[in-house]
């Protein structure tokens, strides 16, 4: 690896890192915020329970509206079981959505992995973040995301799929060709280092409109 090339992995490393403490602060704060919602919950009933003692159903509507509205903006899209796993595919989720990207997730993870945060971070970040980028290349009727991570025996098993406007690629030494440009695929190449330092298993496939990466980590 040249110089530049371990001066640019440096500043990739740095600047996903900076995104893992960010994504995991927001996540803590959404944790945070559905513990108080909890502790109080009886609070809630109670007043519930008084506006309907005193026969003000309408008063009961509006209160279970409020409540809600509350609950949705601390509810996640998807609970893993994995806090950090947690972290990435929600944040990335509710980005993809805001394409106008449809996501289909499933997603069952232990509470503990053997891969570190950072490493798992820039797995999914970078799946994620290829996967929005083709899509948005599709006109949105066509624009779709899916996601399904679940333990294989004693294997974590990662799929991605998305669709893509390409035809069916072809390898180039044993890769697929990255579509952005000389100086671009750092992403996938940290995803392929990280897999071959867990002793890993990755896949590639692409078909007429859609790619799929599938991975597989020992726990």
């Amino acid at each position: 690896m040249s110089f530049i090339d371990k001066l640019i992995d440096q500043r990739i490393a740095r600047y996903q890192s900076d995104l893992l403490a960010t994504h995991y602060a927001e996540v803590e704060n959404m944790y945070n915020q559905t513990r108080g919602w909890r502790h109080d919950y009886r609070n809630h009933i109670q007043v519930l329970k008084n506006y309907a003692e005193l026969g003000d159903m309408e008063a009961v509507k509006s209160y279970l509206n409020q409540l809600a509205e509350d609950l949705e903006t601390v509810d996640m899209a998807l609970k893993t079981g994995n806090r950090m796993a947690d972290v990435i595919l929600n944040s990335k989720i509710s980005l993809a959505r805001s394409k106008q990207i449809q996501v289909r997730a499933d997603a069952h993870v232990p509470v503990k992995l053997s891969i570190a945060d950072i490493d798992l971070c820039i797995i999914l970040g970078n799946l994620f973040d290829n996967a929005i980028e083709a899509c948005q290349r599709l006109p949105v009727q066509e624009r779709m995301i899916r996601v399904y991570m679940d333990m294989k025996n004693t294997q974590l098993y990662i799929s991605f799929t998305n669709t893509t406007a390409q035809k069916k690629q072809k390898k180039e030494n044993g890769r697929f060709a990255t579509t952005k440009g000389r100086g671009h695929g750092y992403g996938l190449v940290r995803i392929d280092t990280i897999i071959q330092r867990y002793q890993g298993y990755i896949r590639r496939g692409s078909e007429d409109g859609a790619f799929t990466t599938e991975i597989l980590l020992p726990q």
